[in-house]
């Protein structure tokens, strides 16, 4: 994915995202049309945790993305997404909880959700999404059909990352709703809304 400069002119308005990136639509299977003939795809990853791993895995693991890297050999983006988990649900059963515990108790799962919050708010406690971005660009101004040629493209490119991945135990998912890019896009461009909403 592209750089995008943003030049604010303070006439006009600003809270409007449609000024500055040049999305003409969202296909049906996902990818993401722009201006000057590029598509675009997001691919979701979820990962593994390498840490649980033993060495002998790990060392699999590292050669699997070994392969990765140069069996894909075209141009991607990697974004990692990181925020705060929504604990309420946690912290209201235990304060439900509280209500038959003895007062000992009760001070320690005082103390617990204190320490929880104060984690949380320090962003120690968070979850991530992993994300990886392809690109099509026309660089050939004599393709008939450049839409079908692109999402061939980007097909087979995410396929190539499916299988490079999926050996490393990764969860590779390919995002074809509509609605999930609107909200992926709306959470990369207004990150703190987003966040401070979740």
């Amino acid at each position: 994915m592209e750089v995008v400069k943003i030049q604010i002119n303070k006439q006009e308005d600003t809270t409007s995202t449609q000024n500055w990136l040049k999305i003409d639509k969202i296909l049906e299977n996902g990818i993401i049309k722009i201006e000057n003939k590029k598509y675009l795809k997001i691919i979701k990853i979820k990962p593994i945790n390498f840490n649980l791993k033993s060495n002998l895995e790990k060392e699999a693991i590292l050669n699997s993305y070994k392969l990765f890297l140069k069996t894909c050999n075209f141009d991607l983006q990697i974004l990692i997404q990181s925020n705060k988990e929504d604990l309420s649900n946690h912290f209201n059963q235990i304060n439900n909880n509280q209500i038959y515990e003895s007062k000992e108790i009760q001070e320690i799962s005082k103390k617990y959700i204190q320490f929880i919050k104060e984690l949380n708010n320090n962003k120690k406690s968070s979850s991530k999404n992993f994300y990886i971005i392809i690109k099509y660009e026309n660089k050939e101004k004599e393709i008939f059909d450049i839409e079908t040629y692109a999402i061939e493209d980007l097909n087979n490119k995410f396929f190539k990352i499916k299988e490079c991945l999926s050996r490393c135990g990764n969860i590779v998912l390919a995002i074809n709703e509509k609605e999930e890019i609107k909200q992926i896009l709306f959470s990369f461009l207004n990150t703190r809304i987003y966040f401070n909403n979740n």
